[in-house]
């Protein structure tokens, strides 16, 4: 009787196991047909644009949708955002420059336009975030420029968008909209590379210089950026910092050249999980964890992620990136000593108030530069006369500021003349 009973358990457990297995490939098929339904829907989502907005967006490089994550539920382009209809063509492709702008920063934003389109060689491409009741200055003035300069540049104009459900907190860390940045390379999906600058950066030779550092990155770098001190006797990360951050003092994220295909496709090491992890799904748990130890918001967040990841960054020596750090308390960036400051970057508003005169005198020379002028006596004469009279430290190093403009007036000037028709 014994012998029965376990012939009939084992054969019950043969049907049982033969029906298990028939159920899960019922499962299987059904998944599989689940995932060629919902392909087309997904590649869609992979561009961030929705199958409407496919063939319904305003220019090749203008934002639409963001990931599903982000929970946006208005199209960020058609209704929004300026796009310009200048001739895209150029001998090379155009170098992309990104700037956000909130508040009163139209004026210092145009000022830093102007200095890039002055003296840049190449074709360029703006990308600028702005508040919506700022977007018409720019277009009025951008459209406003000499054709021989506008015919320089194309440029869009797009809103600030966050994240739905922490938009109040992205938006108040540290600068209003400072934190834009941080979403560049989810937002500028076609867009490959960017150089971002901070509204208070004037440049001091063309552009496309910067730009040639993306040719040096080796395999594993994603972005470049230059310390925020050379001197660590008064640097402020390592003494005040309450959180990881890069090297030895920090980086300075007013200018800084991002490969975002890279930036998107990479996973990055961090303290949050056992696991690494992509752009998209690190910045919102990063504000999380360290919102209450950060001090200069979005730059902070930038020093945590590359201090996990120091491979990912190249660093660049501070003419890349002169502030008034590098001469408040005497000079300590060697290289610009040498050839001159390429970038000025204000910060600290000197470019408003009378603090650094120096730096004053640089910004305000570039805006009352009328852009069909004489850029020597226009500009570089001017600019020489006042700085004569600024006896402070940054003042002392006045030569820094003018060594190799003086370069670039000299090869602006050689252009407008050979533009020039000879008179008969």
């Amino acid at each position: 009787m014994r012998r029965y009973l376990r012939v009939l358990f084992v054969c019950t457990l043969l049907v049982f196991c033969s029906l298990l297995y028939i159920f899960n490939q019922l499962v299987s098929s059904l998944e599989r047909a689940d995932r060629r339904e919902r392909a087309p829907r997904t590649r869609a989502a992979d561009t961030g644009l929705s199958e409407h907005a496919q063939d319904d967006r305003c220019g090749s490089d203008s934002v639409t949708h963001w990931e599903p994550y982000w929970r946006i539920s208005r199209d960020v382009c058609p209704n929004h955002c300026v796009t310009d209809s200048a001739p895209r063509s150029a001998p090379q492709d155009p170098v992309e420059l990104a700037v956000v702008a909130c508040g009163s920063r139209l004026e210092e934003t145009l000022v830093m336009l102007k200095s890039a389109v002055l003296f840049s060689h190449r074709h360029l491409r703006f990308h600028i975030f702005a508040e919506d009741d700022l977007h018409a200055g720019f277009r009025q003035e951008l459209e406003s420029w000499p054709q021989r300069f506008r015919s320089k540049f194309s440029y869009s104009v797009y809103p600030i968008v966050f994240p739905s459900e922490n938009a109040r907190e992205w938006k108040r860390l540290f600068k209003p909209c400072a934190s834009q940045r941080l979403f560049l390379p989810l937002l500028l999906k076609q867009v490959d590379s960017v150089l971002y600058v901070d509204t208070d950066v004037l440049f001091l030779r063309p552009l496309e210089d910067v730009w040639s550092f993306l040719s040096r990155f080796n395999s594993s770098q994603v972005a470049a950026m230059s310390p925020e001190h050379e001197e660590p006797r008064i640097g402020w990360y390592n003494r005040f910092a309450r959180h990881p951050y890069y090297g030895k003092t920090g980086v300075n994220s007013g200018v800084m050249l991002m490969n975002m295909t890279r930036i998107r496709h990479r996973l990055f090491k961090n303290d949050l999980a056992a696991v690494d992890l992509k752009w998209a799904d690190l910045l919102m748990p990063l504000l999380h964890k360290y919102k209450l130890n950060i001090t200069w918001g979005d730059q902070d967040l930038l020093n945590i992620i590359f201090h996990y990841n120091p491979e990912s960054l190249l660093l660049m020596e501070c003419v890349w990136n002169y502030r008034p750090d590098h001469c408040i308390y005497g000079s300590n960036c060697i290289s610009a000593e040498h050839s001159g400051v390429y970038i000025l970057h204000g910060n600290r508003g000197v470019y408003h108030d009378d603090k650094q005169p120096a730096f004053r005198a640089v910004y305000d020379a570039i805006k009352q530069f009328p852009l069909d002028g004489d850029p020597l006596a226009g500009l570089l004469v001017p600019l020489e006369e006042n700085l004569k009279s600024d006896h402070s430290y940054c003042g002392r190093s006045r030569l820094v500021f003018t060594k190799r403009l003086r370069e670039s007036v000299t090869q602006l000037q050689e252009e407008q003349e050979r533009s020039t028709p000879a008179e008969v």
